[in-house]
């Protein structure tokens, strides 16, 4: 199996939402994001199937060390040989990837944040580095697209949050800020024993405009001049709306429940934004 086939497989086998505007790019710019993906999912598997987190830490350390000698032009991993290639071409930075790298860590050393800032703050390690590659891989004339993208990644993982709510409680994870659980009255206890209520609602309903907010704003930040190039970003986002909305119409029923689109709906949306854009 080649490094590029790898990377292949490890995307299809995640059955992500991110695939389908894939499926639009030119062959050359395919490879590279869908090695970027595999990147991010081989690092974040290290710490989400980690048993013991000494040695998640030691993979990450590892994960590090690959990311320096893919810089060098030796990578040993499949993921790492099959991105090597693109780093110059779309000149993808190694902080952003290191970043990412130190973003998987923070779930190792915390599990709760306090305020929103707080949880911003891991958002662009783990959602916003990505979304800063991505659109170098996509290309961009105007470095505003740049902000674009950090804003994007920003609202992706916030999407993310909603929808995996229980399932992440149930890891021992709460991503909604303390302050804003206090705020609405729901405990943690409330997540981890899915006591769907009143005031979980009121809760979700918020953390949904804000995340519908962050879309708007990451869109008006893109330049007309860019904006064919960032489809693919712009097919996530009418997928990650659909089913913001589709969460909201289902009455936040997160904490049993992951909600999704179907693999046609997804298809159709990022069609339909690739030929309006």
């Amino acid at each position: 199996m080649s490094p590029d086939e790898y990377c292949q497989q490890k995307t299809l086998q995640s059955g992500s939402s991110f695939y389908y505007s894939f499926l639009f790019l030119p062959p050359e710019r395919r490879r590279a994001i869908t090695a970027l993906y595999a990147f991010c999912r081989e690092v974040d598997d290290t710490v989400d199937d980690a048993t013991d987190q000494s040695v998640a830490r030691i993979k990450l350390a590892w994960w590090r060390t690959e990311v320096s000698a893919m810089y060098k032009g030796a990578p040993t991993h499949p993921v790492t040989q099959a991105l090597q290639p693109h780093v110059e071409p779309y000149k993808l930075e190694e902080k952003h990837l290191l970043a990412i790298v130190d973003g998987m860590e923070m779930d190792l050393d915390q599990s709760r944040y306090l305020d929103y800032a707080g949880l911003q703050r891991y958002c662009w390690h783990v959602a916003s580095a990505v979304g800063i590659l991505s659109a170098s891989i996509f290309g961009y004339t105007n470095p505003q697209t740049l902000a674009y993208a950090e804003k994007l990644g920003l609202a992706f993982q916030l999407t993310n949050i909603i929808r995996d709510v229980g399932e992440d409680a149930r890891k021992g994870r709460i991503y909604i800020p303390v302050n804003e659980l206090q705020q609405f009255n729901v405990t943690a206890a409330d997540l981890l024993n899915a006591r769907h209520s009143d005031k979980f609602e009121a809760l979700m309903r918020f953390q949904t405009e804000r995340a519908q907010r962050t879309y708007d704003e990451a869109l008006a930040l893109l330049p007309k001049e860019d904006r064919r190039a960032q489809r693919p970003g712009l097919m996530m986002s009418s997928i990650y709306r659909t089913l913001l909305d589709e969460i909201e119409r289902d009455g936040f029923h997160v904490l049993t429940q992951r909600i999704s689109l179907t693999p046609l709906r997804k298809l159709w949306l990022a069609w339909k934004t690739y030929v309006r854009a």
